[in-house]
């Protein structure tokens, strides 16, 4: 048994008395621990009579040990008796260390009090999706475009949306710049990949045709020798191709292979039928940012230091796994943007403390609601995830412990229930 005892928001602490057999115990196995450790002349290591290696080992040290090696134990026990759920390492202070009994004492830093107000008036609705006629053309023109051949260019000029393939090489106030050179390099006009206004100057340049052309680099250009400078860029042309779009008929939608869609016609109702989805699942999402943004509203809870820590920890180590799937690293994007990891981190911070709040706001009437992950609803989210990232349910378990998912589930679960 221990003592329980609020001490501020988010801290409480827990005291637990090691007596009796528990405690005779533990000391005897810290006296027989450094007794193996005792050197006396004449016995070997360890060997010595206890009445006699007693001289040579420290009371006070054996109650330490003794103290150590129940602690964990008495925490764990603590920690289950009260349902504490700890948000950090907890402080350990030792309040009585004599050979009858033991108290200690153990800091904890806890969740912290959250109060919530009325969230049954809480409105959640999505908007009314309609799909018109022009957006259904734009996507099969995009489809069109994507879809398009180029074509060799024998005479002419550089018209926008042409694929020009040309040498260039950049000076600053006549000095090539490192960096500023290519050669053969497909450039699409229009594509606004290069500095702003190089693409345009070179609509109207024939094949071969090479030409000086005067950019200024953007104020928060990526390489600092640059940044705001002005620079010439002598560029040759050597190819210029034109985009070809197929013909849409009936013949062109079957080589496309899409599921019981052979016609243009069906190509139609398809298109429709995807932006409708799409356009269903942001309505879906953007409700649901609304209603969310509404109970962080009427959420009133102080966020200790340590949450703010371990969110932030996490939201970075997952937009690091976003740039390692673009094949950048973290250190490589914050040598290119000019940040260090505490400016990343500090951009992050309202965020992370928006999504705390949420978390605890929705836990708090997980609670009030009586809101329970069953063993269904963990088997049936295994399988989801298990179904998305094409993987058996035994590996997704491996990645993602069940007391994670069940507190996922259970808040996902409280949210649909807000909705309602």
């Amino acid at each position: 048994m221990s003592v329980y005892k609020k001490v501020e928001n988010a801290k409480v602490e827990v005291t637990c008395t090691l007596e009796g057999d528990e405690w005779k115990k533990a000391k005897d196995h810290a006296f027989k621990k450094q007794l193996a450790k005792v050197e006396i002349k004449g016995f070997r290591k360890g060997q010595a009579p206890k009445s006699l290696a007693a001289k040579y080992i420290s009371s006070q040290g054996v109650l330490l040990d003794a103290a150590e090696a129940l602690a964990q134990g008495a925490l764990d026990a603590a920690i289950t008796e009260h349902a504490l759920t700890l948000i950090d390492r907890p402080e350990l202070r030792v309040d009585a260390l004599e050979e009858d009994k033991c108290v200690l004492t153990f800091v904890c830093p806890v969740l912290p009090d959250v109060t919530v107000g009325d969230y049954k008036t809480l409105e959640y609705k999505e908007e009314e999706v309609k799909v018109e006629d022009k957006e259904v053309d734009d996507q099969i023109a995009d489809l069109l475009d994507k879809k398009a051949d180029l074509e060799l260019k024998e005479e002419g000029e550089v018209e926008d949306g042409d694929t020009v393939v040309i040498d260039y090489e950049g000076f600053l106030d006549g000095v090539a710049f490192e960096g500023g050179k290519g050669e053969n390099y497909d450039l699409v006009i229009g594509s606004h990949s290069f500095i702003p206004g190089f693409e345009e100057q070179l609509i109207g340049m024939k094949t071969e045709e090479t030409k000086d052309i005067k950019v200024t680099f953007p104020e928060n250009y990526h390489a600092e020798n640059l940044k705001g400078k002005e620079a010439t860029f002598t560029v040759t042309v050597h190819e210029i191709k034109k985009k070809v779009l197929p013909e849409l008929n009936d013949e062109f939608v079957k080589e496309l292979k899409y599921e019981n869609v052979n016609t243009v016609e069906e190509l139609r109702n398809y298109t429709k039928d995807n932006l409708a989805r799409r356009k269903e699942d942001q309505a879906k999402s953007d409700a649901e940012t609304a209603l969310l943004d509404k109970l962080a509203e009427i959420v009133e809870v102080e966020i200790p230091e340590p949450m703010v820590k371990s969110e932030l920890d996490s939201m970075v180590q997952n937009y690091e796994s976003g740039l390692m799937q673009q094949g950048i690293s973290l250190a490589q994007f914050l040598q290119l943007t000019g940040q260090k990891i505490e400016d990343l981190r500090e951009t992050m911070k309202d965020d992370a403390k928006k999504r705390i709040k949420l978390n605890l706001g929705l836990d708090e009437i997980a609670k009030k609601e009586n809101v329970e992950a069953t063993e269904e609803d963990i088997n049936n989210e295994y399988q989801r995830l298990a179904d998305m990232y094409g993987m058996s349910v035994e590996d997704i378990k491996k990645y993602v412990p069940e007391d994670t998912l069940k507190d996922d589930v259970r808040l996902q679960k409280t949210l649909e229930l807000l909705k309602k």
